[in-house]
C-alpha cells in the first residue's frame, strides 16, 4: 500500500494510475465525435450520465475555455473541436496525455498544464470565458479555494460550469451499498481519511484515489460566496445505479455566471 502523505501527489499517481488502466473517464473520444464537433454535433457530461444542456455554454466557438480538472481526451478536444481556444488543467500526468494524444491525432490546439485545481496561479486573471469543471472536486479536501480561484480566472460575464457528489452519498458504508442494503454511517462532510486504517485500505485497493465528500454549503454556498450567480442545476446518477443510486440522484450540475 503507498504512503497517503501529500494528498494532492498521492491522487496524481492513483489517477496516473487509472488512465493507464483504462479508467472510463481516460477512454479518448473517436475520429467520428470530433468530426461531429467540428460541424456542431456535440455534448459532454458534468456528471455520469447525462449531456449538460446546450444552451448551457452558448456559442463556445473562439472563446476562451478552461477545462478544469477534465482531462482525460474527451471533453477538451470536443471543446477544441467546435472552435473554442482550450486550456486542459489536471493533477494527473496520464489525464492529459490523453488531451495531447487526440490533440495530436485530429490535428487540434490544446494548451495542457498539470497542477492542483485550488492553485491556478499558472493562469492570469479574467483569462476565460467558460469554465466547465466536471465531477472531480471530490479529490480534493479543500474546495472554497477552487471557487475563488475560478472567479478570479474568469472574465466578468463568464461561466462555470460544475458538477459534483451529492455529500448524501458518502452517509453509506460501502460494504452495505454492496451488499444491497445501504447503511448510513459516516458523518458529512467526509473524507476516506476517517474510515479504519484497514477499510481504508481495501477501498484504496478498488480505487486508488483519496476521496472528500464536501458539504452543499462549500459546493454551492462556495461558489455564491466566491462572487457567482447560480442560474440552473440539475441532478443526475450512474446509467447502472447501485443500491443508494435505487435511492436518489447522486451527482449535481450546477451553472453559475460571474457577474459583469
Amino acid at each position: 500500500m503507498r504512503k497517503i502523505g501529500d494528498i494532492g501527489e498521492f491522487n496524481r499517481q492513483g489517477w496516473n494510475a487509472k488512465a493507464d488502466g483504462g479508467d472510463r473517464w481516460s477512454i479518448p473520444v473517436d475520429a467520428a465525435t470530433i468530426a461531429a464537433a467540428r460541424q456542431g454535433e456535440w455534448n459532454v457530461v458534468l456528471t455520469p450520465s447525462r449531456p449538460v444542456p446546450r444552451d448551457w455554454f452558448g456559442d463556445i466557438a473562439d472563446k476562451d475555455v478552461l477545462g478544469l480538472a477534465s482531462a482525460g481526451g474527451q471533453q477538451c478536444p470536443i471543446f477544441a473541436a467546435a472552435g473554442a481556444r482550450v486550456t486542459s488543467f489536471d493533477a494527473s500526468d496520464g489525464q492529459l496525455a490523453r488531451d495531447r494524444e487526440v490533440a495530436e491525432r485530429e490535428g487540434l490546439h490544446i494548451r495542457t498544464i498539470r497542477g492542483l485545481m485550488h492553485d491556478l496561479s499558472a493562469l492570469g486573471d479574467r483569462s476565460f470565458d467558460l469554465i466547465f469543471h466536471p465531477c472531480s472536486n471530490s479529490f480534493a479536501p479543500d474546495i472554497l479555494p477552487v471557487w475563488r480561484e475560478c472567479a478570479r480566472v474568469l472574465r466578468p460575464g463568464g461561466v462555470l460550469l460544475a458538477g459534483f457528489t451529492n455529500p448524501a452519498r458518502f452517509l453509506f458504508d460501502e460494504g452495505s451499498v454492496e451488499r444491497g442494503e445501504p447503511l448510513a454511517r459516516n458523518r458529512i462532510p467526509y473524507s476516506d481519511l476517517d474510515l479504519p486504517q484497514a477499510e481504508r485500505e481495501a477501498l484504496l485497493a478498488q480505487d486508488p484515489v483519496i476521496c472528500f465528500g464536501h458539504t452543499l454549503t462549500d459546493q454551492i454556498g462556495g461558489q455564491l460566496a466566491a462572487g457567482f450567480m447560480l442560474t440552473h442545476l440539475f441532478e443526475d446518477d450512474f446509467e447502472t445505479r447501485d443500491a443508494v443510486g435505487q435511492l436518489m440522484d447522486c451527482y449535481i450540475a450546477t451553472r453559475a455566471i460571474l457577474p459583469s
